[in-house]
């Protein structure tokens, strides 16, 4: 097995898709007989650049190829199943899965109606811990010529799907891949963003915070007719800008730096983000820095008086209060009960 690092990557470059894909595409059309002249044109590709090993090619180069070649073979899969998957077929299945409650409901119907189409492989959505994890299973060989190119197409087309149903970015915590690392590897960390990539691992899969399934989705039939117009499901991860998912974030990082969350500046380098955006994302999602401040520090502070003996100063100091006498009196203006009072009752003092 072999693996990439998990640092976020640069910029992607002008041309980072690798022109392999393309190649894999032509071999579609020889499998089907046809010929890949007129997709090429469209995505001006020209027949030297199929030659380079490790040529390159735009994403949206990538985006005209494959759609010019999924309309005219008939074929979503581009001739990597045992059969056609018809032009139209995860359109349809987006569709099927417009009208969930949450993500984790709409990937689930995703990958289930996915393998009523394709009997070649079983795409599976489970939890493991705090990630969710989309696994692809081959069940039966897939065509080599087409191999990396489809397990990519369709891990991207999951993760891109799951990001435009919640209009959230939703970082990658890692992803599997079951071939060894290609020539153009380099390439995977612009097409999988987030956390580190491995190859030689079965089953493909990918990893994000399990938290995104709970979100709603945030999508109707109109933007998929409109997304459907501009084009075929992408195979481009839209980076979406904003993070649906910043709230338990910013939770997240009080809780784990207390002494790090006296400023709106130092808890927003926690997120690598800037003070405004950190108070301007919050308001969207219906949120304040304090309010959050609040809370994570009284859970804390709760939680440390009645499962601890800790003196009152080291609570303060541990919940992230600058001193015992402003912990004292913050903590009774919100449960109604001194710091010590509280404990002594064993909480049954609390107003929350």
């Amino acid at each position: 097995m072999s693996s990439a690092a998990g640092r976020a990557p640069g910029p992607a470059p002008a041309a980072a898709t690798p022109i392999a894909f393309a190649r894999a595409i032509v071999a579609a059309y020889r499998r089907y007989g046809g010929a890949p002249d007129e997709a090429l044109r469209t995505a001006r590709i020209a027949p030297a650049q199929l030659r380079q090993p490790q040529g390159r090619m735009t994403a949206r180069q990538m985006e005209l190829l494959s759609a010019a070649a999924m309309q005219e073979l008939d074929d979503e899969g581009l001739g990597a199943f045992s059969r056609k998957l018809p032009w139209g077929s995860y359109g349809l299945l987006a569709r099927a899965s417009l009208t969930a409650p949450d993500l984790g409901v709409a990937l689930g119907r995703w990958c289930r109606h996915h393998g009523l189409l394709v009997p070649d492989i079983r795409l599976e959505l489970a939890t493991t811990g705090d990630s969710a994890v989309v696994r692809l299973h081959e069940l039966v060989p897939l065509q080599p010529a087409a191999r990396e190119l489809s397990i990519a197409f369709i891990l991207r087309n999951v993760h891109g799907l799951a990001c435009w149903y919640v209009d959230s970015r939703i970082p990658l915590q890692g992803a599997d891949f079951p071939f060894a690392a290609p020539p153009h590897a380099d390439a995977y960390a612009h097409m999988f963003p987030g956390g580190p990539l491995s190859f030689g691992q079965a089953p493909a899969s990918i990893r994000f915070d399990a938290r995104y399934l709970a979100l709603p989705l945030r999508r109707d039939e109109k933007a998929l007719s409109q997304l459907l117009r501009q084009r075929a499901l992408s195979v481009t991860v839209l980076q979406y800008r904003r993070d649906r998912l910043l709230v338990p974030q910013v939770r997240q990082a009080l809780a784990a730096h207390p002494g790090r969350s006296h400023s709106a500046e130092s808890v927003a380098g926690l997120l690598h983000l800037s003070a405004r955006t950190l108070h301007r994302q919050l308001k969207a999602e219906g949120a304040s820095l304090q309010q959050l401040k609040d809370e994570v520090r009284f859970d804390l502070a709760r939680d440390l008086l009645l499962r601890t003996a800790r003196p009152l100063k080291q609570v303060a100091v541990a919940a992230g209060f600058r001193n015992e006498k402003s912990f004292a009196r913050a903590f009774k203006a919100r449960m109604g009960a001194a710091p010590g009072e509280f404990r002594a009752a064993g909480g049954s003092s609390s107003r929350v």
